[in-house]
């Protein structure tokens, strides 16, 4: 069981919830074409579109989805090939390892320009399968046989979640095909300076695609091009289905450049939306660099939501020794050296403390030591909001 799975179902327990919240996991689909051909293996991006698409729209409509990441990770662990015709015992095997309660799967084919797609939704906790339903059509209409296909998912996972189908609209506004197709292949790709090169074109053929724009902020960032990271996630609409992970990763490099104030304009939308530990954690760093006095709140809500980590002991405590509180400081760094007595900069910081000595002018060492978190999960908060407003009857 995933541990963030396990937390939840300890939380729920302790509240007495029975836990109904569910998470789907929408595999790619089969490029059946390709089975009869190997040659048009070239057509696999067509199903992992279909997968893309189907996980942002459901997703966007309040499933909690598990990422395209966990699902290729599942995938590598059981020895299936990605993008190859599923059996079923195969497909309950990857529900399983995901620990996904509903598992949306399918095929698809293509000849003479005719795409076929057919789908089944499994539900693992009533072990019951849904008929196929199936989508055809032109290539060129591949968005809008997608959109079709998610809707008809979404009115299979929750009812209540589901518009009238003609006002139901994907989360992404319609996107050039050829655009679509060089963002999957980008996603596709092995290397990094691949990826870049597929969602570079990405962008070029379609600047509304933020998807293209959000995965070029996240290479930029993974190499500490800050800047360069910032100027593409800035261009993500607040309607987009990564807004918020890119609004968290936006903080971090608006941060990491020195901008302190847009990166708490940053870290405070995530926080006004899902209102994590992680995120405050950094909302008050990005506060506590400028001095505001409303760092230590943030770094206290972070705490709340999560005593054990030491992380956020760490933060609060130096924001408190900043203020001159040095003995709730005090407390909050023996807390880190209880759970990390290792930990050097704590045990100068309670020495500090102990003396009740302040930050001396000119002493740049002591000037800089907020502790970012970059790690961004909010899938738990997500079931957790599920639980008290569930979709399903």
């Amino acid at each position: 069981m995933h541990l963030r799975r396990l937390i939840l179902l300890l939380v729920c327990a302790a509240a007495g919830t029975r836990l109904v919240a569910e998470t789907a996991a929408v595999l790619p689909f089969a490029n059946r074409t390709a089975a009869t051909d190997p040659s048009q293996a070239s057509l696999d991006w067509i199903g992992e579109s279909i997968a893309e698409t189907v996980r942002d729209a459901i997703g966007a409509r309040g499933i909690v989805t598990l990422s395209r990441a966990e699902i290729d990770d599942a995938y590598h662990q059981l020895n299936l090939r990605v993008l190859g015709a599923l059996t079923q015992a195969s497909m309950l095997k990857i529900g399983e390892a995901l620990d996904a309660e509903q598992v949306i799967y399918g095929a698809f084919e293509l000849a003479d320009g005719s795409l076929k797609i057919t789908a089944h939704v499994f539900d693992r906790r009533r072990f019951r399968l849904s008929s196929e339903f199936i989508e055809t059509g032109n290539l060129e209409d591949l968005p809008t046989l997608e959109a079709h296909l998610a809707w008809r998912a979404l009115v299979l996972l929750a009812p209540r979640l589901a518009p009238l189908e003609s006002d139901f609209r994907v989360l992404r506004p319609p996107v050039r095909l050829d655009a679509e197709e060089n963002y999957v292949r980008g996603l596709l790709a092995r290397s990094p300076e691949q990826q870049e090169r597929f969602f570079l074109q990405a962008a070029r053929l379609d600047s509304r695609f933020g998807h293209a724009d959000y995965q070029l902020g996240r290479l930029h960032y993974d190499r500490k091009e800050y800047r360069q990271a910032a100027e593409w996630l800035q261009k993500i609409s607040a309607d987009d289905v990564h807004y918020r992970e890119a609004s968290f990763l936006l903080g971090l490099s608006l941060f990491q450049s020195g901008d302190f104030a847009a990166a708490q304009k940053a870290f405070q939308t995530v926080a006004d939306m899902v209102p994590l530990s992680e995120v405050l954690n950094n909302l008050g760093a990005a506060q506590n660099r400028r001095n505001l006095p409303q760092a230590v709140d943030s770094f206290r809500k972070a705490l709340e939501g999560d005593p054990n980590d030491p992380v956020y002991h760490f933060n609060l405590g130096y924001a408190l020794w900043k203020k001159g509180d040095y003995t709730s400081a005090a407390d909050r760094f023996r807390a880190v050296l209880d759970r990390q007595p290792d930990d050097d900069w704590a045990t100068l910081m309670l020495g500090l403390c102990l003396k009740k000595q302040n930050l001396r002018p000119g002493d740049a060492r002591l000037e800089t030591l907020e502790r970012l978190k970059s790690n961004y999960e909010e899938r738990a908060y997500l079931q957790l909001k599920a639980l008290v407003n569930p979709a399903r009857p």
